[in-house]
């Protein structure tokens, strides 16, 4: 999952991005409004969190903007200005909600996996299935039937990345520009080396293989029955 979070206090933009760093999310920042319109329309983002008081253009300006070039992303407001019109100005201007600083972290990742999750019409999206293998999304755990499997928060996004694309080839891009914070050099082999180490983790030491290379287009997970 990715995010672009527009905000110019350095301060807040530090403690945005390390928390959704931990909660696996890979995370863009712009600091001026023209600039988070830009980033908006550059890459797929599966939500936007912005500022207000953003300079040389302000965050209901941006939100305008981005819903008038026809970009449906879930945008969340993140601002000091709690007044009740503040709250109606953003969400008329196309926000789908709106946080008052200061605010819990914890508050802030729950609103935007939900708004992720509506915007996916996804009926049952905290749990995700293959086979034996059980990803609970908001308890963060993982287990191959009964058996828990530990992974760190970028294996947990690539996994759920899969997952979310079950029985659909996802290619070498396609997980860069979704699970990891930037684009990587395409000769580099980073994606090679965590599916590795994923397979190790889901794979392994169990009869029926989940992960698959489907070569020269990239990777699936998917059911043996399918």
């Amino acid at each position: 999952m990715r995010i672009l979070l527009v905000e110019d206090d350095e301060k807040i933009t530090r403690f945005v991005k390390k928390g959704l760093d931990s909660a696996g999310f890979a995370v863009d920042t712009a600091a001026t409004g023209p600039l988070g319109f830009e980033k908006a329309f550059d890459t797929s983002y599966d939500a936007l969190v912005i500022d207000i008081m953003l300079p040389e253009m302000d965050g209901f300006s941006l939100i305008r903007r981005i819903r008038k070039h026809k970009n449906n992303t879930p945008i969340i407001v993140l601002s000091a200005r709690g007044r009740v019109d503040d709250r109606v100005k953003g969400l008329e201007a196309g926000a789908d909600d709106y946080l008052t600083k200061p605010f819990a972290f914890s508050e802030l990742l729950a609103r935007i996996q939900a708004l992720i999750r509506r915007a996916g019409n996804v009926t049952d999206p905290v749990v995700l299935t293959c086979s034996d293998l059980e990803m609970d999304i908001l308890k963060r755990r993982v287990f191959r039937g009964d058996d828990p499997i530990d992974l760190q928060p970028l294996e947990f996004s690539l996994l759920e990345y899969l997952l979310r694309n079950k029985n659909r080839v996802v290619s070498k891009t396609m997980i860069m520009e979704h699970v990891w914070h930037y684009n990587f050099d395409p000769m580099t082999n980073v994606v090679e080396a965590r599916i590795c180490r994923l397979r190790d983790k889901v794979d392994k030491d169990y009869p029926n293989r989940l992960i698959h290379t489907v070569r020269g287009a990239g990777y699936v997970i998917r059911d043996p029955d399918a």
